[in-house]
């Protein structure tokens, strides 16, 4: 077997395991018969595909790993969960290889994927016994595997990706996991939640450096179209933000729910996620338009909390107002995306999207309040794949509505400095211009939904 087969195979087989804007049902009223200038200023391209792919699986590795560690460390009786849901995620790709390759295939795959895992845990058991040498064991043992897996990238690619690019990558990766542990460990909370963002972020970045190696080598495989696009970065953006904010949630909910010392670091890394979007506004229109999409973006937030801190009262008044407070949210933020986009997300599509979301939320949370964690994570895992549909139906409405911003961009000629050798400044403008474009009827949208409310 060789290892640019295996490589391509990866990625080709898991873009089949992502749904398709599930949102953008009624888009294509609005737009022209597709033509080879259209898919390629599209959102849904098959390299589009391979991206968001890429950029689901490996952030949520992030995230997992992090979460997985805390539990490690804390004792706390769902660490098994915690670290099967690390491994489940995983083994998505063995899965996807094993489609391709077979049962020995994958298993060789799944030895050089997993390793680093392994290295994280003995990392974890170490720091809870105190035991500084087994921590430099881990330590250089994921040294060792930094430089071989760069080594299979440079080969695999081609050189598209040199092993030095990747190793520094690798470097930042590693540091951005460890670093975030150790200051969970000295109960610096937000450098913490701040470091497991940042990890987040990162390996979202290394999917788009990835995606366009693979369509690079394997053009006949992609249409010979391009992952790195401003169409589909925009999607990749939301892709991020939307899956983060479901990570971020589940995991903040828990720690309500135990009263942990890190809860406000927690929601305010839950917060934080939201004020992106905030930024974007308000670098266009300024704080005051910012404060006015803030409340509408952060309300089901705060009805989370609401749910949390009722369930913690056993106060069950409390938790149907809250169930009733998120269920007027979905009308609400149905009919104002449904009115900004002028029907390219339709009303009752979304809403069917987001009680999807709060539905697996409130799963999550109740299943790891009544102690059945394997239920818990199963549903934190469903929530996380399942923002990918708001984001692939949210991009490929705006691009429909707003097409002049977004043009066809030629493949590059380099590999793009994100996420392998350090981090680049990646553009937002065509973001920031849409959001305006967006904002002004959307903030039209809720005035008349909130007038017909009152």
């Amino acid at each position: 077997m060789k290892m640019n087969k295996l490589l391509v195979a990866l990625p080709l087989t898991l873009s089949l395991l992502v749904p398709t804007a599930a949102l953008a049902d009624g888009h294509e009223s609005h737009s022209a018969p597709a033509s080879a200038s259209a898919m390629e200023t599209g959102t849904a391209t098959p390299a589009a595909e391979l991206r968001i792919a890429l950029d689901t699986v490996l952030t949520e590795h992030a995230f997992l790993a992090v979460e997985a560690m805390r539990k490690g460390v804390d004792g706390a009786e769902d660490f098994d969960q915690a670290s099967g849901a690390l491994l489940a995620n995983a083994d998505d790709l063995k899965a996807a290889v094993a489609s391709v390759y077979g049962d020995e295939g994958a298993a060789q795959f799944d030895e050089i994927w997993k390793s680093h895992i392994g290295y994280f845990v003995d990392y974890v058991t170490a720091t809870a016994k105190e035991d500084q040498a087994g921590k430099d064991k881990a330590l250089a043992d994921l040294e060792e595997y930094k430089k071989t897996q760069s080594d299979f990238f440079d080969a695999a690619t081609e050189g598209r990706l040199p092993a030095a690019a990747v190793q520094e990558g690798l470097d930042m990766h590693v540091d951005q996991l460890v670093e975030a542990f150790d200051a969970y460990v000295a109960g610096d909370f937000e450098t913490a939640y701040a470091l497991e963002r940042e990890s987040i972020h990162h390996m979202s970045m290394f999917a788009e450096t990835l995606s366009v190696a693979i369509a690079d080598q394997f053009p006949e495989n992609f249409d010979g179209t391009n992952p790195d696009t401003p169409a589909v970065d925009l999607r990749a953006q939301l892709n991020m933000t939307f899956t983060e904010h479901a990570g971020l949630a589940a995991m903040a909910m828990q720690d309500g729910a135990d009263g942990a010392e890190s809860f406000d670091q927690a929601s305010a890394g839950l917060l934080a996620n939201a004020d992106d979007l905030t930024a974007a506004v308000a670098s266009v229109y300024g704080d005051e338009a910012g404060a006015q999409f803030e409340e509408i973006w952060k309300s089901h937030i705060g009805y989370f909390v609401d749910y949390v801190v009722a369930t913690g009262e056993g106060n069950m008044e409390g938790q149907e107002k809250a169930k009733a407070d998120l269920d007027q949210y979905i009308i609400e933020q149905a009919a104002l995306l449904d009115a900004a986009t002028e029907g390219r997300v339709p009303a009752d599509a979304l809403e069917e999207g987001l009680k999807a979301h709060t539905g697996q939320l409130l799963a999550a949370f109740d299943s790891y309040v009544a102690g059945d964690f394997d239920a818990a994570y199963n549903s934190i895992r469903e929530a996380y794949a399942h923002m990918s549909m708001p984001a692939a139906g949210l991009s490929a409405a705006i691009v429909d509505q707003f097409p002049d911003q977004f043009g066809a961009a030629e493949m590059p000629s380099e590999m793009p400095a994100t996420g392998m050798g350090g981090t680049a400044a990646s553009s937002t403008t065509p973001f920031l211009w849409i959001m305006a474009g967006l904002m002004l009827a959307a903030l039209a949208a809720t005035a008349a939904v909130r007038y017909r409310k009152q």
